[in-house]
């Protein structure tokens, strides 16, 4: 049942509105999305929208997934951040691209159970870590992109400084309750371009970002 659904809500959901990365495509496909909501919500888990996973956060809705996904220009052998472990949905897309992933969740309770979920199906090169993730990694730094599933008002300078030349930084943009824009900043020559995709909404995030 669950294949069935993971294959339309690729087709309906993600392909059919522009994702063409091939390995992106092939990592939806592959990735049981069911396992990563609590059982409550499985029958839910192929639905075109975000869903709760307690502790107030949620899974994104998987198109939000895929094009961060895509807009990350993920290749083999690219190490890449993630800030918002949540479920751990979205280090599992990447894990299947990506050489490395490294993700940072500040919930304890999320970030202990994404770790044992993501360690049981087998995901060896994901590394968990509780923490604030304003700071990003540092020790692991640099990485070829990282990604932010909370809202910010401005991109975590700390982060920016962990990217490598030609690295991405994709985030959601904007107020915690008002308006948001997923945003790309790359790295060029030193310099940081920034280009807007379109708007979203994420859950805020908390620790030091909401300091600044």
């Amino acid at each position: 049942m669950y294949e069935r659904q993971r294959l339309l809500m690729v087709e309906e959901q993600i392909a059919a509105r522009g994702i063409r990365h091939s390995a992106v495509l092939a990592a939806m496909r592959k990735v049981s999305r069911e396992l990563f909501v609590p059982e409550s919500w499985r029958s839910r888990a192929y639905d075109d929208g975000p869903l709760p996973i307690g502790k107030g956060q949620t899974i994104s809705q998987p198109y939000i997934v895929a094009i961060m996904t895509e807009l990350a220009k993920p290749e083999k052998h690219h190490r890449v951040l993630e800030i918002g472990t949540g479920s751990g949905y979205q280090a599992a897309i990447l894990a299947e691209i990506v050489a490395q992933v490294y993700s940072v969740e500040i919930v304890k309770e999320l970030a202990e159970e994404a770790d044992k979920r993501l360690k049981q199906l087998g995901y060896s090169n994901i590394a968990v870590r509780c923490g604030d993730g304003y700071r990003g990694w540092p020790e692991q730094a640099p990485f070829d992109a990282i990604l932010i599933t909370a809202a910010v008002a401005q991109p975590p300078a700390p982060l920016l400084e962990q990217l490598k030349e030609g690295g991405r930084l994709i985030f959601p943009q904007g107020n915690p309750d008002g308006y948001q824009e997923l945003v790309v900043i790359e790295k060029v020559n030193g310099m940081f371009n920034r280009q807007v995709i379109f708007p979203v909404r994420f859950v805020p995030m908390t620790g030091e970002a909401l300091q600044k």
